[in-house]
């Protein structure tokens, strides 16, 4: 009878048993049911999972737009704007020398031609270098030029149509240089100086000083010169020619021989010491002046 009963009750409970839902695993991660921080270890999973994935997808993008932002930089500094090509190409000349306010100081930088200059200059000083040459090319673009100065190069040769474009230069200074014979100058020169040099009397045409209508200042000392040039300008108020080689003078060579009552009063100083010429020889050659040369006259 109570194996009956037993039987009888089993059967009752079976429905009610259900089985246990299998146990989930995941090959990400194990999570420990035993602490009490379950559900905090089950949201910092979740949060460092979407954490990376994201992180993930920001990597890629980084990867693909600095490599777009870096070529387009570097187009950029490569690609050379219109407005600064003038400036880039004065820009040598401008770090070797100093370019101040239309002026130029090109001094002792060991250079062997005339550099490329801003087209406004109006002053270049280029002293103690070592240029042979000067050509017309070096000044064709530069017409505002008022004065040169080459002091203590090594200038052997000037073209004829060096100065022929600089209607506005005034003073040109060649002194210390090699020269044997003196370029065509410009008219409105007021100051010349070709001091030390190696130029002879055949270096100097005839014409040379003729229509220089404005000098004022002459030096052509230390040179190699047998005779006073010809057809000196009126203008001239300072005259140069000490430490030659000058052995004759004429009546004309500062006076007009056909005219006694001619005088020539704007020559201040005259200077032809250093030369083996006696001044006292020529009397009538200094009538028209106002002071006597400087030189030996015994």
């Amino acid at each position: 009878m109570k194996t009956l009963q037993s039987t009888f009750l089993l059967l009752l409970l079976v429905p009610l048993i259900k089985p246990a839902p299998p146990t989930r695993h995941d090959s990400r991660m194990t999570y420990d049911y035993g602490t009490d921080s379950f559900e905090e270890n089950l949201f910092s999973q979740d949060f460092e999972d979407k954490y990376l994935d994201g992180k993930n997808i920001k990597e890629k993008e980084t990867m693909v737009i600095p490599k777009e932002k870096s070529l387009q930089l570097q187009r950029d500094e490569h690609a050379t704007p219109p407005s600064f090509k003038k400036e880039h190409d004065e820009m040598p000349t401008c770090l070797l020398c100093v370019c101040l306010s239309g002026s130029v100081y090109c001094e002792e930088v060991d250079i062997d031609a005339v550099p490329p200059l801003p087209k406004e200059s109006a002053y270049l000083y280029a002293r103690f270098n070592k240029i042979k040459k000067l050509t017309a090319k070096d000044f064709a673009e530069i017409p505002n030029l008022r004065r040169l100065d080459f002091t203590g190069n090594l200038i052997e040769d000037i073209e004829d149509g060096t100065f022929s474009k600089l209607s506005l230069l005034e003073e040109l200074t060649l002194a210390e240089n090699q020269l044997l014979k003196l370029p065509v100058l410009p008219p409105k020169l007021t100051l010349f100086n070709a001091k030390y040099n190696k130029i002879k009397s055949r270096g100097i045409k005839a014409n040379t000083f003729k229509k220089l209508n404005h000098l004022s200042f002459l030096y052509l000392d230390h040179n190699a010169l047998e005779s006073v040039p010809l057809n000196l300008p009126e203008s001239l108020r300072i005259i140069h020619l000490q430490f030659n080689n000058i052995t004759s003078i004429t009546d004309d060579t500062f006076c007009k021989a056909n005219d006694t009552r001619y005088i020539r009063d704007r020559i201040e100083e005259i200077r032809l010491e250093g030369n083996p010429i006696v001044l006292g020889k020529h009397p009538n050659s200094f009538i028209c002046l106002k002071r006597l040369p400087v030189g030996s006259y015994f």
